[in-house]
């Protein structure tokens, strides 16, 4: 009796540890997975490819982590050009100067759109509040244009004086720092536009415009002060009229964007091309009834019917509809709802 005792307590312990190990192996294949799935999101953001975590999670972070650069940028910039302007005594780069001062307020105004719009949805906003971010890119494009009205304005003033030599020749140190701002504020441009597309961010891109519009003026100032320096003072307002077209063309394609993303603009024909492909491979789809799209911000939402065979159950022609649903959005990050309504055939 004591050995059977002592084999079946064996036996006991022996099956404890199996189930030990089992639970410990189930736990381990769960954290893997966990973390492949981290793995995949993080390769897909390497990628450059915009999935819903990235937009989701993170659109707020990059967007004010972006928005800030640019303010302290901004500061510094403009102090170190208003202090080169007086110094050297150069108009041309005290006006940039305050220029550039002005961005720091659009920038703020970034930072205000980004993160009402992502916002929660409620009771009273049942869709989201996507569409500040596009209210805040209106500002920005009206600002901008302002910005190029009022540089234009002054520069026809000028030109129409005519007095160059009374134009005091400014020093070398003004010179450089219209070089130095152009190279800071391009590659802020270039910082900001590359986010502004990963995030997809009407606002963010309107603020990387502001960047190249600052960038454009100070050419404008190192042409207006190299040629006063040389003795050619009409070279500045005459290259400051041009950089102003330039500043107003780019305000009216943020505000014509901004306003397409206000107005449920569908998506672009190869965007619905690609949608229309996808549903009807799916098995089950037998035609597509109806595909109607619109850009929400900066997502998108569908409505669609399908097609199916009328003589299936409910059951096997709504699990269809959740595929066609489940395919899209998988595929598609930038759509937030879709609608699927199946028609019998």
């Amino acid at each position: 009796m004591g050995k059977k005792k002592k084999q079946t307590n064996k036996k006991n312990q022996t099956n404890k540890k199996n189930q030990t190990l089992n639970k410990n192996h189930v736990s381990n294949q769960k954290q893997n997975d966990r973390n492949h799935e981290k793995q995949d999101v993080h390769q897909n953001v390497v990628n450059g490819c915009t999935k819903k975590v990235y937009e989701q999670a993170d659109f707020e972070d990059v967007a004010t982590r972006v928005t800030t650069v640019s303010i302290l940028m901004n500061v510094l910039l403009s102090i170190f050009k208003f202090v080169a302007g007086i110094l050297a005594h150069s108009s041309a780069m005290i006006s940039d100067a305050v220029h550039s001062s002005s961005d720091v307020i659009s920038s703020i105004i970034v930072i205000i759109g980004v993160k009402m719009s992502a916002k929660e949805s409620d009771k009273e906003h049942p869709y989201g509040h996507e569409r500040m971010e596009c209210v805040a890119a209106i500002v920005l494009s009206v600002i901008l244009a302002g910005t190029g009205l009022f540089l234009g304005w002054e520069t026809i003033l000028k030109l129409r004086a005519g007095n160059f030599t009374a134009i005091r020749t400014p020093g070398v140190l003004a010179l450089i720092a219209a070089a130095v701002s152009i190279l800071a504020k391009e590659g802020m441009y270039q910082y900001t536009k590359l986010y502004a597309k990963k995030i997809d961010s009407s606002a963010l891109m309107a603020d990387a415009w502001h960047h190249r519009s600052d960038a454009l003026s100070s050419i404008g100032a190192l042409i207006g002060i190299g040629g006063a320096i040389l003795g050619y003072k009409i070279l500045e307002p005459i290259a400051s009229l041009i950089i102003c077209v330039f500043i107003l063309k780019a305000a009216y394609e943020i505000f014509m964007d901004s306003i397409d993303k206000m107005v449920d603009h569908s998506c672009d024909e190869d965007t619905e091309s690609e949608i229309r492909e996808d549903i009807l491979s799916e098995p089950g789809v037998l035609q597509i009834d109806m595909l109607q799209t619109r850009i929400f911000g900066n997502k998108i939402y569908v409505d669609l019917e399908i097609g199916a065979d009328g003589d299936k159950s409910l059951r096997e022609t709504h699990q269809v509809a959740e595929n066609v649903h489940d395919k899209l959005e998988k595929k598609y990050p930038k759509i937030k709802h879709i609608m699927v309504h199946v028609n019998p055939v």
